[in-house]
């Protein structure tokens, strides 16, 4: 691998921006560069290659030109500027005090996406899970209409049965707000559609993840009920299905 390049004081704009030209292309949509440890064979296939090959091709076909920079460490640093809170994050070598430790950000450039995450001290199931989410992310901006009426129908009948629970903190947080603010949960605003939405894109994080990995959803008591959750795979199942040789559920892979 090449020496390590000088991290210090660049913001992930400038170091996307320096490093772009050394991307190593994976296929048609993703590239990376690393600038963290050096990737063995072993670790290229565990951090890249078996993510990339278990997503849904109706899922890679969403997606923009993505480029991923695994980097040692990222820093976070809030501020105010004229009177408005902002926030700031570095690539750094050394690691950043806790409270302003980030694991992965973004940047784009023009239609291109430029993924960063921190590699060093972080486990490899919590790097699957942020790659996940943020892809699930992209593609949550880019939801078509069949996949919003579909998906948006199993949450009208979840929120009219009173079901309680989420799949992730986002939209638990955001189902509160709903209930809360809005008499009729299941009526078209604008609280309903960036719920659904957050709801969808936490969804679709662990159903990629679920994909690729062997999982286990923690139970808890903000936790969506089971049956409920399944209902919700099966319908991304549906809309989204996994490449030959993968499998959701343990009878999709005896259709194989």
């Amino acid at each position: 691998m090449a020496a390590q390049p000088d991290l210090s004081k660049l913001s992930v704009g400038q170091f996307a921006e320096r490093f772009r030209s050394e991307m190593i292309p994976l296929s048609n949509t993703f590239s990376y560069f690393c600038a963290s440890v050096p990737l063995s064979e072993e670790d290229l296939k565990e951090y890249l290659e078996e993510p990339i090959a278990s997503l849904p091709p109706a899922i890679s076909s969403l997606l923009p030109k993505v480029s991923i920079m695994l980097v040692p460490y990222l820093e976070r640093v809030d501020g105010k500027e004229k009177g408005r809170e902002h926030r700031d994050e570095f690539v750094c070598t050394e690691k950043p005090p806790e409270n302003r430790l980030s694991l992965a950000t973004q940047v784009q450039f023009d239609n291109e996406e430029v993924l960063l995450f921190a590699l060093k001290d972080q486990d490899v199931s919590e790097y699957h899970y942020r790659f996940y989410h943020v892809l699930a992310a992209l593609a949550g901006n880019l939801w078509t209409e069949e996949t919003q009426i579909q998906y948006c129908t199993v949450l009208r009948e979840e929120l009219n049965a009173g079901v309680h629970g989420e799949v992730d903190e986002e939209s638990w947080h955001m189902k509160q707000g709903l209930l809360r603010r809005q008499t009729n949960v299941r009526k078209e605003t604008k609280l309903f559609r960036d719920y659904a939405r957050q709801s969808f894109i936490d969804t679709l994080t662990l159903y990629l993840h679920g994909i690729c990995c062997d999982i286990d959803v923690e139970t808890g008591p903000r936790q969506l009920p089971s049956r409920h959750l399944r209902k919700r795979l099966n319908v991304l199942f549906g809309l989204f299905p996994p490449p030959n040789g993968y499998a959701v559920f343990p009878e999709h892979q005896k259709q194989d």
